[in-house]
């Protein structure tokens, strides 16, 4: 009969209870028994790691040294005691590490002449230092510099974190053009944040996302009082069945044209609107004169680019420009853009460039070829490029995405099925206006002459 005092008993009921409390309650756990295991760690290495990562730096200072004299003929050493100056390491000073429920961050206090960039360059060595999954720059102020570390990917299950769809009203007006649509790899919502960032771009390979992503952006936008059009160069293929909460939808080239143009005037109607208040932007307009927002979706931007033949060439021009006319003006007009396709380079022509470069914050998920990335993220740091050429195929959804500082950071949108989005387009349809009534919205007058073959009915 087993002795249930046996002391090895004890030993092995101890062992699969600290188990089943690491399966069951990690983040307990890991507050609990890891991360003091992980602070002692971290401050006792942090010498040799830093001066491995580059991050000390020499500095001269003054010491007593003993300089051995001559023997006398009684045998004893006569020595004398001077200042030299002597160079030593010195490592940054470090913060008392702060936990995450994935991870911990620390502040360091920087050396003279050193950048906060000096760490986002070694944060790949960081990580491998401290045994970790990943170690992100996520603050700065004067002198300080804040990193992220994170222990285990938060990105493998995302599904949980989407939040469900708020109901008709329920939203807040901080949410306004603020949806979350994933998870950051520091276990922070993703938001895709259209008062902070205007426009997005969104590129990524067949099944690695990028149809999810608007998706998820749907569900996020479809309660708020947010207009949205559609361009869809497949037929409509991708967003015909949403078109219960879109006001417009463009399926073919002289549709989008029309569209465009459309979107053009209503700019030209909101800029007179700014200037009879003396606001520069639709938000500091009162609420009865402020224009309800437009957040354009454009699926597979290629098309609206490539050409068959000549005649084709004035139609892409005219849409290069007026897509770009919209990214410098939208955002203190409340005109958004949302731009995806597999493949953004620059063999589309100058105008994919242009565009470009008026983009704010990019999305790039697996990409088939190594220009869709360099154009998507190729002004960034290099680091970002090889995440993005890393990302694994079994986990869509997984993405590089940029942020208004400049910096980069993995994410993963929440998944939402194509039904899902679709119940949410038509739950809310009762919140879509008309073409007719965006432009006149806030303006108190119409639009005149609209394309109605692009209307919602």
């Amino acid at each position: 009969m087993i002795d249930p005092h046996h002391p090895l008993i004890k030993i092995l009921l101890v062992l699969l209870a600290l188990l089943a409390w690491r399966r069951w309650a990690p983040v307990s756990y890991w507050y609990v028994l890891v991360f003091p295991r992980k602070v002692i760690s971290l401050r006792w290495t942090w010498r040799h790691v830093a001066s491995g990562c580059g991050l000390t730096k020499k500095r001269h200072r003054w010491w007593f040294t003993t300089v051995p004299g001559l023997v006398a003929s009684t045998g004893v050493v006569q020595v004398k005691r001077r200042f030299q100056r002597v160079a030593v390491d010195t490592k940054p000073w470090m913060g008392l590490p702060r936990p995450t429920r994935n991870g911990f961050r620390i502040t360091f206090h920087l050396l003279d002449g050193q950048i906060p960039d000096d760490y986002a360059k070694v944060c790949e060595r960081l990580a491998h230092a401290w045994r970790i999954e990943a170690v992100r720059v996520v603050g700065s102020r004067p002198g300080r510099v804040t990193l992220q570390g994170i222990t285990s990917d938060p990105l493998t299950h995302v599904a949980a974190a989407m939040p469900p769809a708020a109901p008709p009203g329920g939203w807040r007006a901080d949410d306004l053009l603020r949806p979350i649509v994933g998870v950051l790899e520091t276990g922070a919502a993703w938001r895709m944040d259209f008062r902070l960032i205007p426009h997005w771009m969104n590129a990524g390979a067949t099944q690695s996302g990028k149809s999810n992503l608007i998706n998820a952006l749907l569900v996020g936008l479809a309660p708020q009082p947010v207009a949205l059009v559609g361009f869809d160069l497949k037929g409509g293929m991708e967003l015909s069945a949403y078109q219960a909460r879109l006001s417009a939808l463009a399926t073919t080239r002289s549709e989008c044209l029309d569209l465009l143009s459309d979107l053009i005037a209503v700019m030209g109607a909101r800029m007179m609107a700014c200037r009879r208040h003396g606001a520069r932007d639709i938000w500091q307009l009162p609420d009865s004169a402020r224009p309800i927002p437009v957040v354009v979706l454009v699926d597979e931007l290629a098309e609206l680019f490539l050409t068959a033949d000549k005649a084709e060439k004035d139609q892409v021009t005219r849409t290069a420009t007026a897509l770009l006319r919209i990214a410098q003006l939208g955002r203190a007009l409340g005109i958004h853009l949302v731009l995806s396709g597999q493949r953004i380079g620059s063999d589309l022509g100058p105008g994919v460039t242009a565009l470009r470069a008026q983009i704010g914050s990019r999305v790039c998920h697996r990409v088939n070829d190594p220009e869709t990335a360099v154009m998507t993220l190729g002004d960034l740091d290099p680091d970002a490029l090889v995440a993005a050429r890393s990302i694994a195929p079994e986990l869509p959804g997984v993405a590089v995405v940029t942020g208004s500082d400049g910096r980069w950071s993995r994410a993963r949108s929440g998944y939402v099925s194509d039904y899902a989005a679709e119940q949410a387009a038509h739950t809310y349809a009762e919140l879509t206006l008309s073409w007719a009534q965006v432009a006149a919205s806030g303006l108190g007058h119409e639009l005149p002459n609209p394309s109605h073959h692009a209307l919602n009915p």
